[in-house]
């Protein structure tokens, strides 16, 4: 059998109040208990001591017989001085899921098609506008010559 210290939630909606409680691991978390060592009540200030309230002894000895609490009671019963506590370190929290990282891959190749895009069209006009000028170049004495006859005229 698996036993937890954990919380078991109580209190009004939006008032919690929650009952630090041993359990075994398979009961809902609000249901069956084999006993309250405690209690936390997160609606008071975190300098009142009736904050939480918590057994140590109790709890010294279900952590004896095996007991494992969760990440949150382990925060209370290291401030009674009862149990080790040691933040979590989970790499991969901050990773983003496959759907995020597929959606990310064609941004990247969109943008890249994109940019490709751009830069075949800054040369395609330069190619284009060397015939535009040769052009402008051999209208020009054309004009030139068309004002002088109108001039003679």
């Amino acid at each position: 059998m698996s036993v937890k210290i954990r919380l078991a939630r109580g209190g009004a909606k939006k008032r919690p109040y929650y009952r630090i409680v041993v359990a075994d691991a398979r009961m809902p978390r609000d249901g069956r208990f084999i006993e309250k060592i405690g209690s936390y009540n997160p609606m008071l200030p975190k300098d009142h001591e009736q904050r939480v309230v918590v057994d140590a002894e109790r709890a010294a000895e279900w952590i004896k017989k095996g007991a494992k609490p969760t990440d949150r009671v382990a925060r209370f019963l290291k401030d009674a001085g009862v149990y080790e506590w040691t933040a979590g370190n989970n790499p991969k929290k901050g990773e983003p899921g496959e759907k995020a990282k597929e959606r990310a891959e064609e941004k990247a190749e969109k943008e890249a098609a994109k940019k490709a895009a751009e830069e075949e069209a800054k040369a395609a006009p330069a190619e284009e506008e060397a015939p535009a000028e040769e052009a402008a170049a051999e209208d020009a004495p054309a004009k030139a010559e068309a004002s002088e006859e109108e001039k003679s005229e």
